[in-house]
């Protein structure tokens, strides 16, 4: 029996061995920043909302004004040519003009209507004449202009290497400023691309004031991009 105990005994040594925690592999030492890019594009849509406002006495003569002048709008608009899918009434309202006295109900004078259509169209150019045919043809609101792009995707490398150029810059600062060399890329996260709404061109003055038909002067411009993305390098 004595010739099996060393064996028994290296045996179990060697189990207990196994079983005891292993200490984990060092981690890599390392610096996590984040990056910006930006990539400027040229606006590829336009949009815009024009209305007209009547006043009467009776809501019946105010609608029957208004559906008038709102069929002229979109006559003109189609016959310059703008797509009837491109033409979306967005707006209608019955609103009672009321007289107030103190300590009195308040009487009614008479009703504002007002229809209010936006206009959409991936003709850039068309845009400042669109507005003016439909400034000709009678509105008396208008709530803004807005150029867009419709595909960010259009300038997604640029904005990426520009953002990775960005935090590679800031780790290589940090790495500096730390007494470390800096080494390669271990994690690398794309975030959400950040498309900033344009101002709205302000039209309503203008389009109360034009009598005349005029092409509306507007320039598109160009709209930037922000990609953002996060990066761990390594330090050595």
């Amino acid at each position: 029996m004595k010739r099996f105990l060393v064996p028994a005994i290296l045996v179990f040594a060697a189990a207990n061995a196994l079983a005891q925690p292993q200490p984990s592999a060092m981690p890599w030492e390392s610096v996590t920043v984040g990056g910006i890019g930006r990539a400027s594009l040229a606006p590829d849509r336009f949009s815009f909302s024009v209305g007209v406002q009547t006043v009467a006495p009776t809501v019946d003569d105010a609608v029957t004004e208004n559906n008038r002048r709102v069929q002229s709008v979109l006559a003109a608009l189609k016959k310059a040519g703008a797509q009837e899918k491109d033409i979306q009434t967005s707006g209608f309202n019955i609103y009672p003009q009321q007289n107030y006295e103190q300590g009195k109900l308040p009487t009614i004078l008479g009703y504002q209507v007002s229809n209010s259509v936006t206009v959409r169209s991936t003709k850039i150019a068309d845009a400042g004449r669109l507005l003016g045919v439909a400034i000709s043809a009678g509105v008396n609101t208008a709530s803004g202009l807005n150029f867009e792009v419709s595909d960010p995707a259009r300038g997604r490398e640029q904005g990426l290497r520009a953002a990775f150029d960005d935090a590679k810059a800031k780790a290589l600062l940090l790495a500096q400023a730390a007494g470390r060399t800096l080494g390669r890329a271990l994690l690398i996260h794309e975030g959400s691309v950040q498309q900033p709404t344009p101002p709205p061109y302000p039209m309503r003055a203008q389009a109360m004031a034009v009598e005349a038909r005029a092409d509306v002067p507007v320039e598109s411009g160009t709209q930037e991009l922000t990609f953002t993305v996060t990066v761990t390098f390594e330090l050595r």
